[in-house]
């Protein structure tokens, strides 16, 4: 649990005025004596997976990353905490997981306490000059104290002359909406016609269908990914023209895995692990962890990263910080664990988490009722989802292939070393019983110990959180019994009818989050909760609008077709948007039951909060859907 918070912050602050004053008075003494403190620039780029030629990719076409990784040290088991941007760079620039602050909802808009400073407020104040070009997306408006500059222009050459930098540059041009034809097609005009990827000869992973349309897109990704190598370059270039190459640690990296369909936003390794490369120039040799062109398997989180960036110029780590420095005075022990959160993504709410080691990795599906394959308006966009839909309906893909759009199982156990695309469950594997039974205890272990919030829905987390922040409400036991919450959501999970017992008795609880876990524990029992119907009819007046949502979806699998739609309609006027949303999502599951609500579904847009514009997404396409 973390704790202190404000006293850990006090200390820090402290020694981040005895560290600024120590710089302003070197800085008027002596030049070289800046020259001690390293500068640091990190290549960020987006949506892509270790597909470079460096990491044993074949189809790759990168020489000046394989150079980088030959001068430096390359890691193959790095993982973000999410497969998706603004959930991981809310980690990332707090040195915290997104489920503790209260942003694991993708584009959430959260308050960050004064007593979490960023990583880049903390350098700032010892004298750094510190830049970001351009993106943050940290779903919490970004600290004005948090950059120097922040812009398409910020540049490490503004600082001042002798003063150290932090420089982050981010390369949007592999994102997944750049795999997109009429985006793909700008990157491509600046390769060289050997640079380009015949479709062809596309490696197309076995959860894919092997088609014309799935080929091209893979062809289209690793064209971006070529271009973001010319882009290395140039960056690079202008290091050593400045004549900072040998002060300079670079760091390259991605901000989650492929930005295709089932990879991009899901939790399996295509979406989670990413290239990491780290450049350590020959003066700063001894804070590297071998010599240039070594490989290492040390598992390391985004989390991790901040501490790290601490620890390697020699700032003090706060104890708020979540992760462990792998690098510098402050590096410690490897991690044996690193941990993973899905939450809504984009329209679609979902609640899973992950555990991994070196070897396996666990999902815990909280609501395995739901399909691998949600709805998402923006990756139906890509033709691969497309295509891959269509055969889905056509009955013409294969069992792997065809999983995606299946409910999923409670927990899911993977090897990823020998079984690298995640398609065969280890979880009932009676050889890896205790495997299961470890990487289970972790996870819940670790959910307690960092408070996840992620059990609360954005509904109550945003509506206690009024007059604080979501962090200091997932702090309180009182404000959030997540102690008695967790082993609840674990019960509703399991979908065993001997269950029902106890989940009827859950929704006498006074604690709103407590009953709806147990409502959607009877949902998830489908028509094994018949002798809960009396129960369900009863929770549609509940105080509680998601008990209430939850309980149409309950009496709408026993049949219950129109008193269920009239609830679902009944929540499209709510004041929030997260509860329209919730209804939504439920009118999505529906189908053609859904069309007498498409008036209401029509009016159901809104402004404000997030996730309104999720909401209007679901409100432009769902009547199209419903009126196949």
């Amino acid at each position: 649990m973390i704790t202190n918070v404000a006293t850990s912050n006090s200390r820090t602050r402290l020694a981040i005025l005895l560290g600024t004053i120590a710089f302003a008075w070197l800085s008027t003494t002596s030049t070289q004596a800046d020259d001690e403190r390293p500068n640091v620039l990190w290549l960020t780029c987006e949506d892509i997976s270790p597909n470079l030629g460096c990491y044993g990719d074949d189809y790759a076409i990168t020489p000046n990353l394989d150079h980088l990784a030959k001068e430096g040290v390359r890691y193959t088991h790095a993982v973000g905490i999410c497969g998706v941007c603004a959930v991981n760079r809310s980690c990332l620039i707090t040195g915290m997981y997104s489920s503790t602050i209260g942003s694991q909802d993708m584009r959430s808009r959260i308050r960050l306490p004064d007593s979490i400073p960023t990583y880049s407020q903390l350098l700032r104040e010892t004298g750094y000059y510190c830049t970001n070009n351009s993106k943050t997306d940290y779903n919490f408006p970004t600290p004005r104290e948090a950059w120097d500059e922040c812009s398409g222009k910020a540049h490490w050459r503004n600082r001042k002359p002798g003063q150290p930098f932090f420089a982050v540059f981010n390369y949007t041009g592999s994102h997944e909406s750049q795999i997109w034809e009429k985006n793909h097609s700008r990157h491509a005009a600046k390769l060289s016609e050997d640079e380009l990827h015949d479709p062809d000869k596309a490696p197309v992973p076995p959860f894919h269908p092997d088609v014309p349309e799935v080929r091209r897109d893979w062809a289209n990704y690793h064209d971006n990914i070529t271009a973001l190598d010319h882009w290395i370059a140039d960056r690079l270039k202008e290091l050593g023209e400045a004549g900072l190459a040998e002060n300079t640690i670079v760091f390259f990296y991605s901000d989650h895995g492929v930005g295709m369909p089932m990879c991009k936003k899901w939790v399996w390794d295509w979406g989670l692990r990413v290239p990491l490369i780290i450049r350590f120039p020959l003066k700063y040799r001894d804070l590297a962890p071998d010599r240039p062109g070594t490989v290492t398997d040390r598992l390391v989180s985004f989390v991790d990263f901040p501490p790290t960036l601490l620890s390697l110029v020699g700032v003090d780590v706060p104890e708020h910080m979540q992760g462990k420095a792998f690098l510098g005075d402050q590096a410690r022990q490897p991690r044996r664990y690193a941990f993973a959160i899905r939450d809504r993504m984009a329209e679609w709410y979902e609640t899973i988490r992950v555990v991994r080691d070196k070897q396996y990795q666990y999902h815990r599906n909280f609501m395995p009722h739901l399909s691998w394959a949600p709805f998402c308006s923006y990756t139906l966009t890509m033709p691969t989802a497309q295509v891959w839909t269509q055969l889905h309906e056509e009955g013409k893909l294969t069992p792997v292939q065809d999983r995606y759009f299946q409910p999923k199982p409670t927990e899911e156990l993977y090897d990823p070393e020998a079984d690298p695309h995640m398609i065969h469950n280890l979880a009932d594997d009676p050889n890896c019983a205790d495997v299961l039974r470890r990487m289970r205890q972790e996870l819940h272990d670790w959910q307690l110990r960092t408070r996840d919030l992620g059990l609360m829905s954005e509904y109550e987390m945003h509506g206690r959180a009024e007059g604080s922040t979501q962090y200091e409400i997932g702090q309180s036991e009182d404000k959030y019994p997540l102690q008695r919450i967790l082993p609840v959501a674990e019960l509703a999970g399991e979908r065993d009818a001997n269950n029902l017992p106890k989940l009827l008795d859950l929704l006498d609880d006074d604690e709103p989050i407590v009953r709806w876990w147990a409502t959607l524990g009877l949902v998830m029992l489908g028509q094994q909760a018949r002798p809960a119907e009396p129960t369900l009819e009863e929770c549609l007046a509940d105080d509680s609008p998601l008990v209430r949502v939850a309980a149409a979806e309950g009496l709408y699998q026993l049949g219950h077709v129109d008193r269920a739609r009239t609830a679902l309609v009944e929540a499209l006027v709510h004041p929030t948007p997260f509860v329209r949303l919730r209804a939504m999502n439920v009118l999505y599951r529906l189908g053609g039951d859904a069309r007498p609500a498409l008036p209401a579904i029509e009016k159901a847009s809104t402004k404000g909060i997030y996730p309104a514009d999720y909401l209007n997404r679901m409100v432009d396409y769902l009547p199209a859907r419903l009126a196949e």
